[in-house]
This record gives C-alpha cells, sequence and structure tokens, in this order.
C-alpha cells in the first residue's frame, strides 16, 4: 500500500478552511468532489502519515482525500 499524489483544485476562506473542489488526474480526468462528508486530522492507515482528511463523495465513490503538509494524496 502508498499514496497517490493527485492535483486538488480547492476553494480557501478567508479563515484558513480548504474545501477541495476538484481531483486532477495526471492523465488529465478530472472528477468534481461531490459532497465533503466530514474533515479531522487523522492518520493514513494504509500508507501512513498525519494530516487533514477529508471524507468525500466522488463520482459515487467514498474517498479519503489527505492533506499533509500542502500536499495531497488518496491511499493505494
Amino acid at each position: 500500500m502508498g499514496k497517490l499524489f493527485v492535483n486538488i483544485t480547492a476553494e480557501h476562506d478567508v479563515n484558513g478552511v480548504i474545501k477541495p473542489i476538484l481531483l486532477n488526474w495526471e492523465n488529465g480526468r478530472v472528477f468534481t468532489v461531490d459532497k465533503i462528508l466530514d474533515v479531522r486530522q487523522a492518520a493514513s492507515l494504509k500508507s501512513g502519515g498525519q494530516g487533514m482528511r477529508y471524507t468525500c463523495h466522488i463520482a459515487g465513490k467514498q474517498v479519503y482525500l489527505f492533506c499533509d503538509e500542502g500536499r495531497w494524496f488518496i491511499e493505494k
């Protein structure tokens, strides 16, 4: 298991809250983050590391997006 780093387009508000909007794959495919269900400080159980975990619905699936020191990844 490991980390798959992805590009995220996000909104940042004046209070420092980050809201991911789009997930951009290396191959050019773009997926909309349909809904954010939860945001919390959490560890990646499969690949290690600590950061903000965003539980999201993307393309009909529940996905954990992690933001660790400004880099975004999902678990492989």
